[in-house]
């Protein structure tokens, strides 16, 4: 599969979550429900009605009849079910986007236009009449137009995102940075997900259901959102957002890091914490209001912290721990003195989980945190007046990336 023709297929395949997302956000009810890839794309169950949806992208592609027919062969598969009454009774729409075309259908249809444009086709020269296979009569295929529903002038993929996005932020009541980066990227994960499960059953899912799983504010680091964006496009708004113009401010920042367990090299968090450092201290005799940043690496072994710090130290770089003699308990108090340009305190390292929530505590000025999990979220403590941040990554030098 050559690049290009991977990129269209991924954009087929975020045109259906898509509108998957789309359909579930204007479901009249919590209780109703979608199916992706049920009998269709998406199949949608009301209190009244059923329908299967065969959702279609063909941006590079003029309309023409049989390009649509054999998805409409598939449904009058499903009607001949039903007619036989192995299957329910249902609704049938083709909703597809064209380049061009389009005033070749002219709707409605009846059973001769189906039959000449849809149901007759030719494989290997030989022509074959998918209505005569079915014994379906005229009077039949009637009733089947009646629950077929074509629509060849779908949205257009990023005026899709757009209405997708105005509708989080009516449900959610947000801004258009957190319904695509918080909302819309937990609901690709979402369909992606349950687009993949065998068990038909587990494909199925309500409004309310949907709406739960992705009302949360944290960045994913969704690789169907990051296919979508672009690595480099998603660091520089989650940039812009959140580390862009805030370096004048004397804030007290805490950048609390999840190591990741598998493939970690010692240099990578080192170069890391010291490009934190660099980039959110300011230690200048000039400053009126020096500082710098707090770090806390979770789930790092004791020893293998220990001997990080051993090798800052070794190399001439000034950071305090909040322990004032060998043997002390830990003392917010000392953790916070404040950086200047006279002791040149370039860092401060917070040594465990606990002694976050006791040095924010101990600060009075404005406070930030930032958290970047590989996994999943471990500081989960929240505090009115403190601006935080809930960030993930795939490797550590994602985070420099963003800050």
């Amino acid at each position: 599969m050559t690049d290009r023709t991977a990129i269209d297929t991924i954009k087929g395949y975020f045109y259906q979550f898509d509108y998957a997302i789309a359909k579930l956000l204007e479901l009249g009810k919590d209780t109703d429900t979608i199916i992706v890839e049920g009998i269709e794309d998406v199949d949608i169950s009301t209190a009244t009605e059923e329908t299967a949806i065969q959702c279609k992208y063909y941006a590079k592609t003029e309309y023409n009849h049989s390009v649509i027919a054999k998805p409409i062969r598939l449904m009058l598969d499903h009607y001949k079910e039903v007619t036989n009454g192995t299957k329910q009774r249902i609704n049938y729409k083709l909703y597809g986007y064209f380049q061009s075309g389009q005033a070749k259908l002219t709707l409605p249809i009846d059973s001769t236009f189906l039959k000449d444009h849809f149901l007759t086709y030719t494989e290997n020269k030989v022509k074959y009449y998918h209505h005569t296979k079915h014994s379906l009569t005229d009077a039949q295929l009637d009733d089947f137009i009646s629950l077929l529903t074509i629509d060849i002038s779908a949205l257009e993929y990023q005026t899709q995102v757009s209405k997708i996005s105005t509708l989080l932020m009516k449900q959610f009541g947000c801004k258009a940075f957190e319904a695509e980066h918080f909302f819309y990227n937990n609901a690709l994960k979402v369909i992606k997900d349950i687009a993949v499960e065998n068990d038909i059953s587990k494909r199925k899912i309500s409004k309310s259901e949907f709406l739960k799983k992705i009302d949360f504010k944290r960045i994913l680091f969704n690789e169907w959102f990051v296919a979508y964006k672009g690595e480099a496009k998603l660091f520089a708004e989650l940039r812009t957002q959140y580390f862009t113009g805030l370096n004048t401010s004397p804030f007290e920042r805490f950048f609390i890091i999840e190591v990741p367990t598998k493939n970690y090299v010692r240099a990578e968090l080192k170069d890391l914490i010291l490009t934190i450092s660099r980039k959110w201290s300011k230690l200048s005799a000039r400053e009126p209001r020096p500082f710098c940043p707090y770090i806390y690496l979770h789930n790092i072994p004791p020893q293998e912290l220990l001997d990080l710090k051993k090798e800052l130290f070794s190399e001439g770089f000034t950071f305090i721990d909040g322990f004032d003699f060998d043997g002390s308990d830990f003392n917010p108090k000392s953790i916070c003195k404040a950086a200047n340009n006279g002791n040149s305190i370039k860092l401060k390292i917070l040594n465990k989980f606990e002694h976050i929530d006791l040095t924010v505590k101990e600060i009075s000025k404005t406070k930030e945190i930032y958290q970047f999990y590989n996994t999943n979220p471990f500081f989960g403590i929240s505090y009115p007046s403190v601006r935080q941040a809930q960030i993930q990554f795939a490797q550590l030098a994602d985070i420099k990336k963003i800050i």
